[in-house]
């Protein structure tokens, strides 16, 4: 029997996948479902680029806001939120677009993960939760793993993987996969000097429309400095000029921008192994050729 139908699209950031998402479900009736590991989170707009209802045009959009700050959001959860969201949208007759840049989230539902993890241990877990990050990563170094984009600066997800060494399992097992959907996987990505320069425009844009103040106002709520930190990136960062770290909005653009462009580099390379990535050419007409490439995955 045919498995449904499910189109992603995947690639580097500041690379306009949601716009893409957005055209592309316009035409062809379908519903968008976010695959990003913090767009999960209420009150993360401008620091996460999460698409606002205005940019939706219309398309409904899940898995955006499901969680609140400071609570524990793990890939087997998202995977079993997204196969209910994409089951919804083809019960509804409707075409799910799984759109995101968490390579793990992406590849957890595309490749149809199978979790069969021990149960997390409460007292190791109490005492991990006590150690800076940094010394997180050295210890996941010093026992071999690798730490991919999409656990680096994510707390929750060093002390899981700690977790599972000190328990004795694996983490570089193969593992168990059970596809759910056959899969089109569209890439988006721009030439590095042309991705460098849509970061910094982008970053200035989201600094203008205020940025540091949801940074500042997501603390006087009561979120605290660790889930900020763990977050990375324009969160970790925009927290250290808070707190003096960086001493001016200069140089927190000056870091932040080099800090995003290495991830970028890293999504690159992430998202290269994956041999079955329609790479779009972004610097022409994308759109057309994303839909020439679905007609021909729909009437296979």
């Amino acid at each position: 029997m045919s498995k449904p139908k499910l189109i992603v699209i995947l690639g580097t950031t500041a690379c306009g996948k949601s716009g893409l998402g957005v055209t592309l479900a316009k035409k062809y009736g379908g519903e968008v479902i976010s695959a990003d590991s913090r767009q999960v989170y209420r009150g993360l707009d401008l620091g996460t680029g999460k698409v606002t209802a205005e940019e939706m045009e219309g398309v409904p959009h899940h898995l955006l806001d499901v969680a609140e700050p400071g609570e524990q959001y793990s890939v087997a959860r998202f995977q079993q939120e997204a196969y209910a969201a994409i089951d919804g949208v083809l019960a509804r007759g409707n075409l799910p677009f799984l759109v995101g840049g968490t390579g793990l989230y992406v590849r957890s539902v595309s490749e149809g993960y199978v979790f069969h993890e021990a149960p997390p241990d409460p007292a190791l877990r109490a005492e991990l939760e006590t150690l800076p990050i940094e010394e997180l990563r050295r210890r996941l170094t010093h026992a071999g793993v690798e730490l991919d984009d999409d656990c680096f600066h994510n707390r929750p997800r060093l002390v899981r993987l700690l977790e599972k060494v000190q328990s004795g399992e694996d983490p570089h097992a193969e593992r168990e996969l059970c596809p759910r959907y056959d899969v089109l996987t569209l890439g988006v990505n721009y030439p590095r000097e042309t991705v460098c320069r849509r970061i910094d425009d982008r970053l200035l844009a989201r600094l203008k429309a205020g940025m540091v103040e949801e940074v500042a106002g997501l603390r006087q709520s009561g979120v605290s400095d660790a889930f900020l930190e763990g977050l990375g990136l324009e969160y970790r960062y925009i927290l250290h000029y808070l707190t003096g770290e960086i001493p001016t909005e200069e140089q927190l653009v000056e870091e932040l921008g080099r800090a995003i462009k290495r991830f970028a580099k890293r999504q690159v390379s992430w998202f290269k192994k994956d041999r079955d990535v329609h790479w779009l050419h972004m610097e022409a007409d994308p759109a057309a050729e994303a839909s020439a490439l679905i007609d021909e995955f729909i009437n296979a």
